[in-house]
């Protein structure tokens, strides 16, 4: 990563102004870039074995997740947004060197979770049409890196994320319906609940904005030129609805498992969530299942890739140099599937506890910039309740880092 020299305006259309045309299609393709980026495999697995565990008061779980994922996201699009630079770029200002500490975490756990991630894809077309995981995932990796290597990358990025996620939630929700849920147990828990699991929520949080999924929207809407004070309604709107599109997709998903354990099907534990939508919807659910999870799972392959090679390079770098990048990135980690098979469980455990350093690492370096480094928010002026609500989250992400580290253990023990 070269080292950051300041803060430099961005490029792009004027920040004074408010987006429109195919700045307005970035923006959108950054809102659904964070909630793709989180909504891969794990996002599925978890959803579907806390569901299980909890019944209806998983409700609760993911309305709070959703309050705190809010105000984590409040702060970060809003820093990096006016600011005008990325994440690590803004590290090493506040303390030189701490940008590449960042950096190093952010890389090493996507490079990590992306041996995943392309796993979940050759998953997903062997659900869909019996093709063997590995060619899937193959295949599924040169989907990804033909889309850095087109004229528009950015375009067509932002378009496919936009569609898949629509996909996804779409084809969610009509398992759902399908599967009958109990909505009004479901909503009387979301208040009320009957069980409450901290655990579970602090959990939830990890996966929606730990690691390289906190800063996979700002970075992007960097790139769409929405930036500088004026715009800074619009970047809290942004990120606001970028984490109602994760949470949307979190109940749908949620519905459709809890309709299914409502009715007290008995589902198979080797995968439980293939299982449920089967008995949702028959052999048809099964084969939106691996829909849903090849769409999950190459929306985070590109989130993750683009998102880690967006922090080993610098607001200034030119496109084509980030594509051809990312474009090595994604081979690199689809060397290691083929060669691995998946990631080893000592790898993700590895992987886990980064994520788990980034997000209070990352985040005190934004709320310190809104707190005290104006000069790097080009004279404005951070609202006092914003700042408040972001300390409050804060302190959570210590308690999210702490548990991670404590999974260190396992590798000892």
């Amino acid at each position: 990563m070269p080292p950051p020299t300041g803060s430099p305006e961005p490029s792009g259309v004027d920040s004074r102004v408010a987006p429109a045309g195919s700045t307005r299609s970035a923006v959108l393709g950054a809102m659904f870039l964070m909630a793709t980026s989180a909504i891969g495999p794990g996002f599925i697995t978890q959803t579907t074995a806390f569901t299980i565990q909890l019944g209806a008061a998983f409700a609760f779980a993911i309305l709070a997740s959703i309050v705190v994922d809010i105000a984590v996201q409040l702060n970060v699009w809003r820093v990096i947004g006016v600011a005008g630079v990325r994440a690590h770029e803004l590290a090493h200002e506040v303390l030189p060197g701490l940008g590449y500490a960042l950096a190093a975490l952010v890389v090493a756990g996507g490079l990590v979770f992306n041996i995943g991630n392309i796993a979940g894809t050759g998953l997903g077309i062997d659900a869909m049409l019996g093709v063997d995981p590995v060619i899937g995932g193959i295949v599924s990796a040169a989907i990804a890196i033909a889309i850095f290597l087109v004229k528009r990358a950015g375009m067509v990025l932002d378009r496919l994320v936009v569609a898949l996620g629509v996909l996804m939630i779409g084809l969610t929700t009509y398992v759902a319906v399908t599967s009958g849920p109990p909505v009004g147990q479901a909503l009387r828990n979301a208040v009320l609940p009957q069980t409450v699991d901290f655990l579970v929520i602090t959990t939830l949080i990890g996966g929606t904005v730990g690691g390289y999924i906190t800063y996979a929207g700002a970075h992007r809407l960097l790139d769409s030129g929405m930036t500088g004070a004026d715009n800074a309604p619009h970047i809290a709107r942004s990120s606001v609805i970028g984490i109602i599109l994760t949470g949307v997709m979190r109940v749908v998903l949620f519905l459709a498992i809890l309709g299914v354990v409502a009715a007290g099907a008995s589902l198979d534990p080797a995968n439980p969530a293939a299982s449920a939508f089967r008995v949702a919807a028959g052999e048809v659910g099964l084969r939106m299942f691996g829909i849903i999870l090849w769409a999950a799972a190459i929306t985070s392959v590109i989130g993750a890739s683009y998102t880690s090679v967006s922090f080993l390079t610098r607001s200034s770098t030119p496109e084509r140099t980030r594509n051809l990048l990312t474009v090595a990135f994604i081979v690199i980690g689809t060397v290691l599937y083929v060669t691995l098979g998946k990631a080893p469980v000592t790898l993700l455990i590895f992987a886990g506890a980064f994520n788990g350093v980034i997000l209070p690492l990352g985040f005190t370096v934004i709320l310190w910039v809104a707190w005290r480094r104006r000069d790097l928010l080009h004279g404005y002026r951070y609202p006092a309740w914003l700042l408040g609500v972001g300390v409050l989250a804060w302190v959570l992400t210590l308690w999210l880092g702490a548990q991670s580290l404590g999974g260190l253990a396992a590798l000892w023990s």
